[in-house]
């Protein structure tokens, strides 16, 4: 049973919904919905840098357990997934639940946003001060329940092998984080999940809906399968904008099982 810090940074100047605001509220919810044994609060900044500075501050501090950081906006886990790929190296690789591929880059991006480049900036590609200063490699990486891809960030997936996994069952999932992993040693998965990856006839309390997602159950089993199979580097909850009970009902319970999985409670 591992100890459970959760890090609550109520990030939203990163967003480009019109809507991001409530995402400061949607931090605090989701942080309160986590059972933890340790709570840290990150207060954000207007620049994102600055932000981050205090982001990197945070998580550096959680050296054992299950560091669960919630957001905010897509663009907090820069940071915490940094703070992953130094601790475990090659072994990590990311698993992206998200509507969106967050791929895009200042040049790219028709938003503007940086919550849509920040897996891109992971990678090493991204605006001056927000980029990974350990890159994660494009082969390091899954892309699962992504259904909204712009067209730069689609060549990018095609040009460098991303794996992308629109249609996600547990066999196809676990045999593609395998197949991103070392050939030889154990695999360590970081869990992004941002919350638009819910299909929005069910869930709704997010900035950018996308037709076509996960049911929660759906979800849940998924998550369950990756964290029976291999080590959990940590789980991600991003971009609630609380806009309805019957979605905090849904996530009150759903939030504490995801996590419950990853700590393998």
């Amino acid at each position: 049973m591992s100890e459970v810090t959760v890090v609550e940074v109520p990030q939203w100047r990163g967003s480009g919904a019109r809507t991001a605001e409530r995402l400061r509220e949607g931090a605090r919810l989701l942080a309160d919905m986590v059972k933890a044994d340790r709570r840290v609060r990150v207060d954000v900044d207007d620049d994102l840098v600055s932000t981050a500075a205090k982001i990197r501050a945070a998580v550096s501090q959680v050296d054992d357990g299950l560091l669960v950081t919630a957001g905010g906006d897509c663009g907090v886990e820069l940071e915490p997934v940094a703070a992953a790929r130094k601790r475990h190296g090659d072994r990590l690789v990311v698993v992206w639940f998200d509507a969106h591929g967050d791929l895009n880059t200042p040049g790219s991006s028709p938003s503007g946003a940086y919550h849509g480049m920040v897996l891109r900036a992971l990678t090493g590609e991204g605006p001056e001060g927000l980029v990974a200063g350990e890159p994660v490699s494009t082969g390091r990486i899954v892309l699962a329940g992504v259904r909204d891809l712009d067209a730069a960030e689609a060549a990018f997936v095609e040009a460098h092998g991303v794996r992308h996994l629109s249609a996600v069952d547990a066999d196809a999932l676990l045999e593609g984080i395998e197949e991103s992993g070392p050939a030889d040693g154990e695999v360590a998965v970081y869990v992004h999940i941002d919350f638009d990856v819910l299909d929005p006839t069910i869930f709704e309390s997010v900035g950018c809906p996308t037709p076509g997602g996960m049911r929660p159950h759906q979800l849940l089993d998924l998550v369950r399968a990756v964290a029976g199979r291999f080590e959990v580097a940590g789980p991600a909850l991003m971009e609630y904008e609380p806009s309805r009970v019957e979605d905090q009902e849904l996530l009150s319970g759903l939030v504490g099982e995801l996590v419950a999985a990853c700590a393998k409670r």
